[in-house]
């Protein structure tokens, strides 16, 4: 088989996706560990944002994390794109629903709900570009400076991220989003293992158990900074 018609095929689409995903999930990591820096506030009550925008200066204005960036978006596109291919695949192959229920031995509903989840995801992606990427790459985030670098201009992506999360109703959007992601995660980390070749039970449970706890723990963190700001906890 050829490598193009493997990647065409299921089982190609199939790895594609799980790849991406799991690129996907280290840009998670490095996204949850700069957002988790607004709360340095609570241990220095005039940080003012200030390690949450060098942080997010850093990773702006760095070439590395930059180039990164570029094929961020290239595997969000190629992951979004490959599910709802590989969701309406399977609407076609499963054709009439089982004769008989299969009751809690059947999938989990959030597996039959990949393609749902994903598209809640993709829509709360696009409000957070919109509210943020895209002020902070071209424009529209007032300047601040520190004390221990007067000559040097951060954007102040913190004092958006003050005003922007004050309405209720982007708040409970971020919510949902987030709610979204780690049902969307849950099974998406130990699918993509066993896709790449990961079968053995003992494996696959420790992997299972992860899998669970970081996606309770990283989409918690997310959820609880809009709430942190829109009740005060951080200003």
């Amino acid at each position: 088989m050829k490598w193009s018609e493997f990647f065409t095929s299921s089982v190609g689409k199939k790895v594609v996706m799980a790849i991406t995903g799991l690129s996907l999930i280290l840009f998670l990591v490095v996204h949850v560990t700069v957002n988790a820096c607004i709360w340095a506030v609570l241990f220095d009550p005039n940080d003012n944002g200030e390690v949450f925008n060098k942080a997010a200066h850093f990773l702006g204005q760095t070439l590395v994390p930059r180039v990164l960036e570029i094929g961020l978006f290239l595997f969000i596109i190629i992951h979004i794109i490959q599910g709802y291919v590989l969701e309406v695949q399977n609407r076609q192959r499963r054709g009439v629903g089982y004769k008989v229920k299969m009751g809690s031995e059947g999938s989990k509903w959030y597996r039959k709900s990949m393609g749902l989840l994903g598209t809640l995801i993709f829509l709360f992606l696009v409000v957070h570009i919109a509210d943020f990427w895209v002020p902070s790459r071209f424009g529209g985030l007032d300047p601040i400076t520190y004390p221990d670098t007067p000559n040097k201009e951060f954007h102040n992506l913190y004092g958006k991220m003050v005003i922007v999360f004050q309405n209720p109703w982007v708040v409970g959007l971020y919510i949902i989003g987030c709610f979204s992601l780690a049902w969307h995660l849950i099974h998406g980390f130990q699918s993509s293992f066993r896709t790449l070749g990961v079968s053995n039970k003992k494996y696959m449970a420790m992997l299972n158990g992860f899998g669970w706890a970081f996606s309770i723990i990283v989409c918690l963190v997310f959820a609880m900074m809009p709430v942190s700001m829109y009740l005060g906890w951080v200003k």
